[in-house]
C-alpha cells in the first residue's frame, strides 16, 4: 500500500454504498465554507447600517459607523479563502484581465470590486470626511499626514460641503442596499445554479442565503456593539440593543420560514434524489443540520428572544440573553454554510452512496488557516476603529 492509498484508507472505511472513485476526496473544503460565511456578514452589517440613513431607524444609530467599519473589515478578507483555494493565488487577478460572463465565480470578482470601491469605501469616506479634516488639523507629524491622505487633502468644512456629504451618504446607501443584496445573493446563485446537484439546485437558494446573511450580520453587530461598549467601559444603549434583537428576531422568522419552504418543496417534489438526500441528513448531517443549525442556532435563540419580549426581564439579564443568543445564531449560520457546501459533496452523483470529509489541521486548506481568516477581520476592525473612531464626535453634534 503506497502513501496515497494509506491516506485514503480511513476515508474508504466511512464510505456508505457505492460512489465513483473521484468522489472519495472532496473538491471544496473548509475554506469554501468560510467564504460565504464572511460575505454574509458583510451584507448583513451593511444592511443594518442602511436602516439609519434610509429607513430612519434612530434606535440603531450607535451601530451605524461601527457597522460600516465591520462590513469593510470583513469585505477585505472575503475573497482571500477563494484566492488561497486556487492553489496559484497569483492567478486570481486574471479574472479582471480576461473577464468571462459564463463563469459565475469569475464574475463575482466584479461584483466584489463594485461593492468595495464604489459603495462601501465611498460611503465611509463621505461620512468621515469632516472628521478626517478636523483630525488632520488637530494632529501633528505622521498622524497629520495620515489623515490628510485619508481625507484626500480636502479642507472644505463649510456647511454646504457637510450638507453635500450627508446627501452623498444617503444616495450611496440607497445604491448600496441592492448592491449588498447582489453581493450575497450572488453567492447563493453560484450554488443554486448547479442543476446537477439536487442539494444545491433550488430557486430559493439565493434568497435563503440573503436572509441568513442579514441574520448573521445583525447578530454580529449586536455582539460587537456589546463588546466594544464593555471595552470602552460605557453602558450600551438598551434601546439600541432591544431594536437590534427585534430585527434579529424578525429576520430569523423569515429565514426559518424560507428554509422550511425549501425543505417542504423538496419533499413534495420527491425526485429520484430524495432517498439519498434523506440518508445524507440522517447519516452525515444530523448533528450539524438538526442539532446545531436548527435547534441551537435557530429555535433556542428564537424562543429566548421571544421570551424577553413577553416577560421583559431586567436590563442586565436581557443583555446576557441577547449576547448568548447572538453567539448561538453565529454558530447556526456557520453550520448552515457547512451543510450547504459540504453536504452537496457528501453524496455520490450516482445517488447510491455517501462519502465523508475529514478536516485537516495544517496546510493551506486546513483548520488553522480557516481560523486565521475568521480572526483576521477582527484585527482589521481593531485597526480601523483606532484610525476611524465609530462613535459620534463632538464636532458632528455641533453641526448637526
Amino acid at each position: 500500500m503506497n502513501q496515497v492509498d494509506a491516506g485514503l484508507y480511513p476515508l474508504l472505511k466511512q464510505v456508505v454504498g457505492y460512489i465513483y472513485p473521484n468522489e472519495i476526496e472532496l473538491h471544496w473544503n473548509l475554506l469554501i465554507v468560510v467564504y460565504p460565511y464572511i460575505t454574509g456578514l458583510v451584507a448583513g452589517a451593511f444592511i443594518l447600517a442602511s436602516l439609519v440613513k434610509v429607513f430612519k431607524v434612530r434606535e440603531v444609530q450607535p451601530t451605524y459607523r461601527l457597522s460600516l467599519l465591520t462590513a469593510l473589515a470583513f469585505l477585505i478578507v472575503a475573497p482571500l479563502p477563494l484566492v488561497v483555494h486556487l492553489g496559484h493565488p497569483e492567478r486570481g487577478f486574471e479574472m479582471f484581465l480576461t473577464p468571462s460572463t459564463s463563469s459565475a465565480m469569475a464574475m463575482f470578482g466584479f461584483v466584489y470590486a463594485w461593492y468595495l470601491m464604489f459603495v462601501l469605501l465611498l460611503e465611509i469616506w463621505f461620512d468621515y470626511r469632516y472628521n478626517l479634516v478636523a483630525r488632520a488639523d488637530a494632529e501633528k507629524g505622521f498622524k497629520r499626514l495620515l489623515y490628510r491622505v485619508l481625507s484626500l487633502f480636502t479642507r472644505d468644512v463649510s456647511l454646504n460641503a457637510v450638507a453635500f456629504d450627508k446627501k452623498a451618504v444617503n444616495v450611496i446607501t440607497i445604491v448600496g442596499i441592492p448592491s449588498a443584496f447582489l453581493l450575497h445573493g450572488y453567492v447563493g446563485f453560484i450554488f443554486g445554479s448547479v442543476k446537477a446537484n439536487p442539494w444545491w439546485s433550488s430557486v430559493l437558494m439565493p434568497i435563503v442565503f440573503l436572509f441568513s446573511a442579514i441574520v448573521s450580520g445583525i447578530a454580529l453587530m449586536l455582539l460587537i456593539y456589546m463588546i466594544v461598549s464593555l471595552v470602552r467601559r460605557v453602558e450600551p444603549d438598551m434601546a439600541c440593543l432591544d431594536k437590534l434583537a427585534s430585527f434579529l428576531f424578525y429576520m430569523m422568522i423569515v429565514d426559518f420560514a424560507l428554509e422550511g419552504l425549501d425543505f417542504v418543496h423538496r419533499v413534495y417534489q420527491s425526485e429520484e434524489s430524495i432517498q439519498i438526500l434523506s440518508q445524507l441528513i440522517s447519516q452525515r448531517l444530523f448533528v450539524s443540520l438538526v442539532v446545531i443549525q436548527l435547534l441551537l442556532g435557530m429555535l433556542i435563540p428564537l424562543f429566548t428572544i421571544a421570551g424577553t419580549k413577553i416577560f421583559r426581564p431586567p436590563d442586565e439579564l436581557r443583555r446576557l440573553i441577547y449576547f448568548f443568543s447572538a453567539l448561538l445564531v453565529q454558530l447556526g449560520i456557520f453550520t448552515t454554510r457547512w451543510n450547504v457546501v459540504m453536504g452537496g459533496q457528501l453524496f455520490s452523483k450516482s445517488f447510491r452512496g455517501l462519502t465523508t470529509y475529514k478536516i485537516a489541521l495544517g496546510g493551506l486548506e486546513g483548520l488553522l488557516v480557516s481560523l486565521a481568516f475568521l480572526i483576521l477581520p477582527f484585527i482589521i476592525l481593531f485597526i480601523l476603529i483606532k484610525v476611524l473612531p465609530p462613535w459620534q464626535e463632538v464636532e458632528e453634534e455641533a453641526i448637526g
